[in-house]
């Protein structure tokens, strides 16, 4: 599958008009950068100048310590930054890539990390992200934590969040980007990103090259 180089400049710039609402009682999401995107055919990103891992250290689904750089290191993954409560882009999202998952063989299975950062820390506790990933895939892994670390740590990637607040009808939004990005076991960096439109069969296309650290 071919893909389209940008440069991380372009897309940190793209990512902080692309934050998706999530919340609202339409159980649609809005992309902020939607009307002005251009069409793309194709899923994958392919980064000129790949995004180091954040050196990240937040609270796993058992309540315990978790460094993203140092238990991901030489390993593929994914990561992806939501919130368990989101109506549609989080939960399809995380259910596209378990899907694709399975369709690989054992142990490429085995070498996939996933990990889904929680942008709403004060409603997502370790036990409930961890009943709610474990819905999508039991190997899956879920972060939680200081908001404001998160936050940082989203922002190294080009992703931008923003805190849940609500709204004068009680609805809770919260608005954060909705790209995946791969990270290659060869260099540990960042070099691959799928937006929120990307399918399964785009995911089950692309994933034995991102184990193996290739381009998709």
């Amino acid at each position: 599958m071919r893909t389209t180089r940008v440069t991380v400049a372009a897309l940190v710039a793209a990512a902080a008009l692309a934050l998706t609402a999530c919340g609202s009682d339409t159980g649609k999401s809005t992309s902020l950068a939607e009307v002005n995107a251009p069409a793309k055919s194709k899923p994958g990103t392919v980064l000129d100048r790949p995004f180091d891992k954040p050196d990240l250290v937040l609270t796993d689904t058992n309540g315990k310590p978790w460094s993203l750089r140092e238990q991901t290191k030489g390993k593929p993954t994914l990561i992806y930054f939501g919130y368990t409560k989101c109506p549609d882009v989080c939960p399809l999202t995380m259910s596209n890539i378990a899907v694709a998952k399975k369709a690989l063989p054992k142990d490429d299975q085995d070498k996939l990390q996933v990990v889904f950062v929680t942008t709403d820390p004060d409603r997502d506790t370790p036990e409930s992200l961890g009943q709610w990933l474990k819905s999508q895939d039991p190997s899956f892994i879920g972060l939680t934590g200081d908001f404001a670390k998160i936050q940082a740590g989203a922002r190294s990637l080009g992703i931008g969040i923003e805190a849940a607040k609500k709204e004068a009808n009680g609805d809770i939004v919260s608005m954060h980007g909705a790209q995946v990005i791969a990270f290659s076991p060869k260099t540990d960096e960042g070099y691959v990103l799928y937006g929120e439109s990307t399918t399964v069969e785009d995911y089950t296309k692309d994933l034995p090259k991102i184990i193996k650290g290739e381009n998709p």
